[in-house]
């Protein structure tokens, strides 16, 4: 794994905080000083962090397990679809749904429809449907598209999280606490660090911070999946030779097998796509129920003071 330089942590900003007056006491060991009223992030810990956080992605990457990634701000949305999608990991830039962890089965639900509209139109039952049944089948699989097309191939929870903004994203952070799921995250001057079992003190609003470490991440779950593959040709190899090897994949595909066996049908998912006509947000309050709206006001980014750019400093 290459050296994480302080100085391209430098140049991508990583190391500005939060106003002094916004700050988490708990973050007093990764910040270096305080300079015209911002907390500066001691970026010698960050790359310790990093590569601490690096090696433990590497592992679970290796092992076969998903890594979910979290970033509905705006300005690490696309570059977390980019960055995340070259490694074929899942990943979720809308809206959070509550119960994405706790309620995994119906979220697997959700997911089946997709899965079932996708196959009316390969077998040519979508073409005996009226027009406005076709039009309402459409928006129900663009829908869902939208807010779980990402994590359409996680066929089990995730062997960790990674997320970008612990404060704005602490609904899966605490679905992810409740699971026991092993916690990555860009941790700013403003969050509290003990939310997290992986901390990355970071820069998380400006976008170049972001970018940098979802590469350095990204590269190390990289690694991870070709040791992996290494691993399964050498399995291969040996199976080849007479050898008797276990499958690396037998819990999986146990688990896609079951998923299988409970087939939606064509029926179903027209019915379902009448009723949501009606109500356009009807799956996102099914998957999200538990969730209040209160917790949304929660989640609403606060606006603050503009803070000085790395060309100011």
């Amino acid at each position: 794994m290459s050296k994480i330089e302080v100085k391209d942590l430098l140049d991508a900003g990583v190391h500005f905080g939060h106003l002094t007056r916004k700050w988490n006491p708990n973050m007093a060991p990764y910040i270096y000083m305080e300079r015209n009223g911002i907390h500066i992030i001691n970026l010698y810990k960050s790359v310790a962090k990093i590569e601490e956080a690096n090696e433990a992605l590497k592992k679970i990457a290796a092992s076969g397990r998903k890594i979910l990634f979290v970033a509905t701000k705006k300005q690490a949305k696309d570059i977390v679809s980019e960055k995340v999608a070259n490694v074929n990991m899942p990943y979720i830039t809308e809206r959070w749904p509550g119960g994405m962890l706790t309620n995994f089965v119906t979220i697997r639900k959700a997911v089946k429809k997709m899965a079932a509209i996708d196959k009316m139109k390969a077998d040519g039952t979508f073409e005996t449907l009226s027009k406005k049944e076709k039009l309402q089948v459409d928006r129900l699989r663009g829908k869902l598209e939208k807010l779980l097309g990402s994590i359409s191939d996680m066929t089990r929870l995730p062997g960790a999280l990674f997320v970008v903004d612990i404060r704005r994203e602490h609904i899966a952070v605490k679905e992810a606490q409740k699971l026991n799921i092993p916690i990555f995250a860009m941790v700013d001057t403003n969050a509290d660090p003990r939310d997290v079992d992986y901390v990355i003190p970071a820069n998380d609003d400006a976008s170049k911070s972001i970018e940098k470490i979802l590469t350095l991440v990204t590269d190390a779950v990289a690694k991870g999946l070709k040791e992996r593959q290494k691993d399964k040709a050498d399995a291969d190899a040996a199976a080849t030779e007479g050898e008797v090897v276990a499958s690396i994949e037998s819990v999986e595909t146990a688990t896609v097998e079951k998923e299988t066996a409970e087939e939606v049908t064509a029926e179903e998912v027209v019915e379902e796509a009448k009723a949501e006509e009606e109500t356009p947000e009807a799956v996102v309050e099914e998957i999200a129920e538990n969730v209040d709206e209160a917790t949304e006001e929660e989640q609403t980014p606060e606006v603050e003071p503009e803070e000085p750019t790395e060309e100011e400093n």
